[in-house]
């Protein structure tokens, strides 16, 4: 248990839960896709959804694909802001079927064409929990620096990963491999204690059988 746990974090809003956590997934979904998204579409479930606007959910999601952290000013400003840097955000709420009560799947879009998409949910005192990626389910919280690798389910693919980051000193603290069935489309979620080099990163969505690497460093 850390101070936050006891006190909750900094932040600006009226609820740990939909709005300091709910910027956070706005921010995480900004570092996977490596850019500020040019359309986001934002569903929001269960408590979100229920009492999500009056605790400015939709403004702190807003924020953080913005680039916002929780203690920013601006955060109920942040639709407008939003608005005027040409970001399209739209809101909509969804049915998820065990999910956790404040859960939002986002679908975002860079400027360039790439897409991401984010299951997440707020587990209270600003902490959160990607639970999908990209249709895959995942687990991981963002806390720590974190790569994530969408491969064809072949063998090699994680003995390339960890010689990699061995050979670049970078000690894995977890690894969570997941997959859709034998043989089809899979993905590794690794959490390191140091952060990877980019040009690692670069030369791991080169190689063959690779669809796409996507990197959270949590210094950015």
């Amino acid at each position: 248990m850390n101070l936050f746990d006891i006190l909750g974090p900094v932040m600006v809003g009226p609820s740990s839960s939909h709005t300091a956590g709910a910027v956070r997934i706005g921010l995480i979904t900004r570092r996977l896709l490596g850019s500020e998204p040019k359309k986001a579409d934002i569903a929001l479930a269960g408590s979100f959804a229920a009492t999500g606007r009056g605790h400015g959910t939709d403004r702190a999601l807003a924020a953080g694909l913005l680039g916002m952290q929780p203690d920013d000013i601006r955060i109920p400003d942040s639709l407008h802001l939003a608005q005027e840097r040409g970001m399209e955000v739209h809101f909509r709420e969804i049915q998820l079927k065990d999910a956790h009560p404040n859960t939002a799947l986002l679908h975002v879009t860079a400027p360039d064409g790439r897409e991401l998409e984010l299951q997440a949910s707020s587990l209270g005192g600003g902490r959160i929990m990607v639970n999908r990626l990209d249709g895959i389910d995942v687990n991981f919280s963002g806390e720590s620096h974190t790569l994530i690798v969408h491969n064809l389910d072949q063998p090699g693919h994680v003995a390339e990963v960890t010689s990699m980051l061995s050979h670049k000193s970078v000690n894995i603290a977890t690894m969570q491999l997941y997959r859709d069935k034998r043989g089809g489309y899979a993905v590794m979620v690794l959490e390191t204690d140091q952060p990877i080099p980019e040009e690692s990163v670069s030369w791991l969505s080169h190689l063959e059988g690779v669809i796409k690497v996507t990197y959270l460093n949590k210094e950015d």
